[in-house]
């Protein structure tokens, strides 16, 4: 009976076709139609609370799509933007993404050496760079978080903290758990602030 699963299964992956590989370029194209103008043409946001996406992790990129898309994961916008968008333009459109440098955002507030200290602490004592890299560059399916929006991050921080986001798995929100504003403030200004 395993063999004949084992068959079947081989034979369906046959007959689906070779994967695609994903295409920066297609991404592109679909980017400059539906992304560019709240993420910015290189990737990088110029509108408060829209995050940078130039160098994020293909990973990370997909499966947020998927989870706007399958509406796991409520924004609007992005809802609207993600439905039915099936996955190999998903896939594009994170491989264009994925190869854009990253950089902060145009308007990036000046640093605060205090508050950026403040924050270097919290995000060692807090372990950030074990999951996001010690440059917090990110990896697979865990965002990079510097030079992003410094709003956006606090944002984002205070959602998991208050449990209005979850991911695909509760870990951001038990790392949030309790974490003050003040201290939100600090971690977003630090890592907005790295380069």
């Amino acid at each position: 009976m395993r063999r004949l699963l084992a068959a079947a299964a081989l034979a369906a992956a046959a007959a689906a076709g070779p994967a695609t590989a994903a295409d920066p370029a297609r991404g592109a194209a679909r980017a400059a139609e539906a992304c560019a103008a709240c993420h910015g043409v290189d990737g990088r946001s110029t509108q408060p609370g829209i995050p940078s996406l130039a160098g994020q992790p293909a990973e990370f990129i997909t499966l947020q799509m998927i989870l706007f898309r399958e509406g796991l994961r409520q924004v609007p916008a992005m809802n609207e933007v993600a439905r039915g968008l099936p996955d190999p333009a998903i896939e594009d459109l994170a491989a264009h993404y994925a190869a854009l440098p990253p950089g902060p955002p145009p308007d990036r507030a000046p640093r605060d050496a205090a508050l950026a200290e403040r924050g270097r602490a919290l995000s060692a004592r807090m372990n950030c760079g074990v999951c996001h890299l010690p440059d917090y560059a990110g990896r697979a399916q865990i965002p990079r978080l510097a030079g992003q929006r410094e709003e956006f991050l606090a944002a984002t921080l205070r959602e998991y903290r208050d449990n209005r986001r979850v991911g695909t798995d509760t870990q951001m929100n038990a790392v949030m758990y309790g974490v003050t504003d003040p201290d939100i403030a600090a971690l977003a200004h630090y890592l907005a602030q790295r380069d």
